[in-house]
């Protein structure tokens, strides 16, 4: 079987990054009027890194040891995506008297701490993470994010390994 060349896969990652941000933003936030949690926020900004990188690497089409690169990065974006994933579903399967308390708003949250501050705090993730808004076939949200991640990873490790 022929894989599809370099540039093809990298710009199918980058549009199917793009594809995950319009679903996330356009139907769950906008029809559904579901409220993002921090760790949802943390998790988009590693779909969004993953885009970028797929994008750049689709214009860029360097030889292999760049092609490399460009793998590597996004292999790595997609582990620490998966990571904040992980901890959402952690979060969600918690007892209730478990689950830590709620925090402040995003908005808030940027306009009155420093940017290291708000960002340290929404790494951590916090009562609103564990709330499961949406299910599709008894996997929540950050369940399927989790599985995009994992195919991120998967096509990056393709990518790093395949021969020019």
């Amino acid at each position: 079987m022929k894989l599809p060349n370099y540039r093809i896969v990298n710009l199918a990652q980058a549009i199917a990054s793009l594809m995950l941000m319009i679903i996330a933003v356009a139907y769950f936030e906008n029809s559904l009027k579901l409220e993002p949690c921090y760790l949802c926020m943390t998790q988009r900004a590693f779909v969004v890194a993953i885009g970028i990188i797929c994008a750049i690497a689709a214009l860029h089409n360097p030889p292999q040891f760049g092609q490399r690169i460009y793998a590597a990065l996004s292999i790595s974006m997609a582990i620490a995506g998966g990571y904040f994933s992980g901890k959402q579903l952690w979060l969600q399967s918690l007892p209730e008297d478990q689950v830590p308390a709620c925090g402040i708003p995003v908005e808030y949250l940027f306009d009155s701490f420093s940017l290291s501050e708000a960002i340290a705090m929404l790494l951590r993730g916090d009562g609103n993470c564990a709330e499961v808004q949406w299910q599709l076939m008894g996997l929540s949200m950050p369940g399927w994010v989790l599985v995009s991640f994992i195919g991120f990873a998967a096509l990056g490790v393709m990518q790093f390994f395949r021969k020019a």
